[in-house]
């Protein structure tokens, strides 16, 4: 299976890093070893002494696709989830200053925090998903999936040009505004629609 993540797909949160707004959505990949075992803390890694959360809303891929047009996307993926895109902010700008790719800050050990999985059906409109990040039980990053520059439908249509997607993969569909550092001893908890469905300790 794939990490497929999705960069600068909120305007507020491209704001607030002061990047440039992208023409099309920015790709990258995690690799599998990204994914944190399940009720296993997050230990911040040597290399970096500026890790960031980023909330997300993930999709699961239901069955093979390529080329697929955005008004067929809905077929698909049938379930929805959260996760955090843990992202090592200084490296990642060493990277950026160099034109460099950004997998050592986007893709290493336990940066992919994936929580539970719901089926699309539960929800009214998959346009319309409000998400939240706690951290020591204060709000951090609160959105809702319409402030997207690209709703999910044209995000897998445009992976989808260039990637064929698989059954089982995992797309992140873009941080909103409020990623910040995480301290040794935080506790993370994701809620979708008001439904705590991820909790993470860190060390």
């Amino acid at each position: 299976m794939k990490i497929i993540c999705i960069g600068r797909n909120y305007a507020n949160h491209i704001a607030e890093l002061k990047n440039e707004r992208p023409d099309e959505p920015v790709i990258f990949m995690k690799a599998d070893t990204a994914i944190l075992p399940k009720k296993t803390p997050f230990t911040i890694p040597e290399f970096s002494n500026e890790i960031h959360h980023e909330i997300e809303i993930l999709v699961k891929i239901c069955k093979v696709g390529k080329y697929i047009d955005a008004k067929f996307a809905h077929k698909y993926y049938d379930e929805i989830g959260l996760g955090i895109d843990f992202t090592a902010r200084d490296v990642q700008q060493q990277l950026k200053e160099k034109g460099l790719p950004w997998e050592k800050a986007k893709a290493f050990d336990g940066s992919a925090i994936i929580g539970e999985f719901f089926p699309k059906s539960d929800f009214n409109s998959v346009k319309n998903i409000t998400f939240e990040l706690q951290n020591n039980g204060q709000t951090v990053q609160k959105s809702n999936t319409s402030h997207m520059l690209w709703n999910i439908d044209e995000i897998i249509s445009h992976i989808s040009q260039y990637f064929t997607l698989k059954k089982g993969d995992i797309i992140f569909t873009g941080t909103p505004e409020g990623v910040a550092k995480v301290n040794p001893n935080d506790i993370l908890e994701g809620f979708i629609e008001d439904k705590k469905v991820l909790r993470l300790h860190i060390k």
